[in-house]
């Protein structure tokens, strides 16, 4: 009995070293799975042009009209973006963020951006007398930006130190130890993002949605035959850390875009800014002064 079960415990490990050293043959040592949006998904691909929308992701969320004007403003001195260019080597959250607000049609992205600086000298060069007629640069002519959404993102990687152990426990010490390997090769990379939608006006927050985005990595040639073959070719950093990025950021705007379809304006008695509900005594607020009547 001990004799069969050595016997199929090594033709499954001998099996399984087969099928991974293939797999490793097809990845070029490894690969990556794609980024799951909020559980399951694909990242945002396609292009927008007015409010048409050409290879949209068929998760990203639609809006029959426009509900304003948008600014998409990040936050370049926060510790995330500081973390995104040094860690990831990735450039600005924007880019991605407005192609997926205008594929969207909920909103009307306008600029607020570094391109800003361009369009500001066109307008530099129109006083000047520089432009020829009918230039249309005069005044009256930019649009107000209703709303701002401001990006953040936090980042997680996670191994799987444990699954091996695990494994060798059901499959005996031969085949544990392959399966091991091959766990020590998994690693699942986590993002989580927040949007937070403004009303420019009134400075009030209307919105805020958090996403998160799942994938992993199989780096199992290092797992298998050690750190020294697989070394630098994990799936993590040699494919786009964006993707997961960019699931995640799709993942927020889905659920930000599902609460403002719903939204109903928040009220306090009296107005918003004129002192609160909350008084104290001898304060000149209505709620202040109703205190001891």
């Amino acid at each position: 009995m001990k004799t069969k079960r050595r016997k199929v415990v090594g033709s499954l490990s001998a099996w399984c070293v087969c099928v991974m050293l293939a797999i490793v043959m097809g990845l070029g040592e490894c690969g990556a799975s794609e980024p799951v949006l909020g559980g399951s998904g694909t990242v945002a691909t396609g292009a927008a042009g007015g409010a048409a929308a050409e290879g949209a992701s068929n998760q990203l969320e639609r809006c029959s009209e426009s509900l304003g004007t948008l600014a998409v403003v990040e936050d370049q001195g926060a510790s995330w973006y500081g973390y995104l260019n040094s860690h990831y080597k990735l450039g600005s959250t924007v880019p991605v963020l407005r192609m997926m607000v205008q594929q969207s049609n909920c909103f009307v992205v306008v600029e607020r951006g570094r391109a800003m600086g361009s369009l500001m000298q066109e307008r530099a060069l129109e006083q000047t007398g520089e432009m020829r007629r009918g230039s249309g640069f005069g005044k009256g002519q930019m649009v107000a930006a209703d709303y701002t959404m401001s990006p953040s993102i936090n980042f997680s990687q996670k191994g799987t130190s444990g699954v091996g152990g695990a494994l060798g426990g059901l499959m005996g010490p031969r085949a544990g130890r392959v399966f091991g390997a091959i766990a020590g090769g998994l690693k699942s990379n986590e993002a989580a993002t927040t949007l937070i939608l403004v009303d420019n006006r009134s400075s009030v927050q209307l919105a805020a949605a958090e996403g998160s985005a799942q994938n992993w990595d199989f780096n199992i040639a290092g797992g298998l035959l050690g750190s020294s073959v697989g070394h630098g070719a994990g799936g993590y950093t040699n494919t786009p850390e964006g993707k997961i990025l960019t699931a995640a950021f799709m993942d927020s705007y889905n659920k930000l875009v599902r609460a403002v379809r719903n939204y109903r304006a928040q009220t306090v008695k009296g107005g918003l800014g004129t002192g609160g509900r909350l008084g104290v005594q001898g304060g000149q607020t209505p709620a202040s002064q109703e205190i001891g009547r």
